[in-house]
């Protein structure tokens, strides 16, 4: 089992910056691609951005895209998403989840481990 801890979120004003952290403990080797999703209207969650073991591949959908870098620490077992220039639009929980196998998905049902959660919430 693996299990995924969110931070970082909060309350910000639009156009300021938060850095999401997620950090995976147990069988942490399993974590071999990693994701952040957040609810988006007519989804259950829509992909935000994705980032393979290697940090080979990264991925972001095009409402955060050039605004958001991923990265991971590989010794702490922690993802992180910094988000600048923030929206009101990017008000959402956003949740890390984490593929047991190698491979780049952007679907929610191919990622097996899920965190509860972290708020973010923009004011304009």
């Amino acid at each position: 089992q693996v299990q995924l801890v969110e931070s970082g979120g909060g309350l910000v004003q639009a156009g300021g910056s938060l850095r999401l952290s997620c950090a995976a403990s147990g069988r942490t080797f399993a974590t071999y691609t990693m994701a952040w999703f957040r609810p988006a209207p007519g989804k259950e969650r829509e992909l935000v951005a994705v980032i393979t073991w290697s940090g080979g591949i990264t991925y972001y959908a095009d409402s955060v895209k050039g605004r958001s870098t991923l990265s991971r620490d590989y010794a702490k077992n922690t993802m992180y998403l910094q988000m600048n220039g923030l929206k009101p639009e990017d008000t959402a929980v956003y949740h890390c989840a984490a593929r047991g196998v190698p491979g780049f998905q952007t679907m929610p049902a191919a990622y097996e481990y899920w965190g509860q959660g972290t708020q973010v919430t923009v004011s304009s």
